[in-house]
């Protein structure tokens, strides 16, 4: 059956182009707010657009963030020489769960995928190496996902990073292989920084 009601099929549309909901969820959250109160969709639709301005990429280690640098960045509790390169910022917040990680983050935004077009040049990898030569940093922790991509993206940063001077290490793999960090829980994570070794 074709709907007709053109704003309603927007909306569906629209919902339907985010990540994990399908037509079918998308019809389920377009009907709910048909059926909910006025100042549900007028809040969440404030939301979004508040979230679209209000929050940037720090300049330091590409987390989002809505004031400048972020507040792990400006934290003098961090140890600055100690940097976590995760894929996305959801990683961080996983880490940060462990309450074991006292370092920095560097947030490349993705990771390497020939087959999907995403070469070195679309993650922030300039940006980690502009930090690296800026600033005194003695180790970079690589806590890419243990999939594919991620293994990828880590050997490529190894080959990198090593010229630098910095010692490169990896979270150790106690996480599931094709997994993602955002999805581990808080002991393993812990584990996994702790266990940590030199990458190859």
């Amino acid at each position: 059956m074709q709907l007709t009601v053109e704003p309603v099929a927007q909306l569906i549309e629209q919902f339907a182009r985010l990540p994990g909901i399908g037509p079918k969820t998308a019809q389920r959250l377009t009907f709910y707010l048909l059926r909910s109160p006025g100042q549900v969709s007028e809040d969440l639709a404030a939301a979004i657009s508040n979230m679209k301005q209000a929050v940037r990429f720090c300049s330091v280690c590409q987390n989002i963030t809505d004031a400048e640098p972020c507040a792990i960045c400006r934290s003098q509790t961090r140890d600055p020489a100690l940097i976590c390169v995760v894929e996305e910022p959801l990683d961080i917040l996983a880490l940060e769960r462990t309450r074991g990680y006292k370092g920095r983050y560097h947030v490349l935004h993705g990771a390497l995928s020939p087959v999907e077009g995403i070469g070195p040049e679309d993650l922030k990898i300039r940006e980690l190496l502009d930090r690296l030569r800026r600033d005194d940093v003695r180790e970079v922790i690589l806590a890419t996902n243990p999939n594919v991509e991620g293994e990828t993206t880590a050997i490529y940063l190894t080959r990198l990073l090593r010229p630098l001077g910095v010692r490169v290490t990896q979270i150790a793999r106690g996480l599931p292989v094709g997994g993602d960090l955002e999805y581990a829980d808080e002991v393993t994570l812990a584990r996994a920084l702790e266990g940590r070794r030199e990458m190859p």
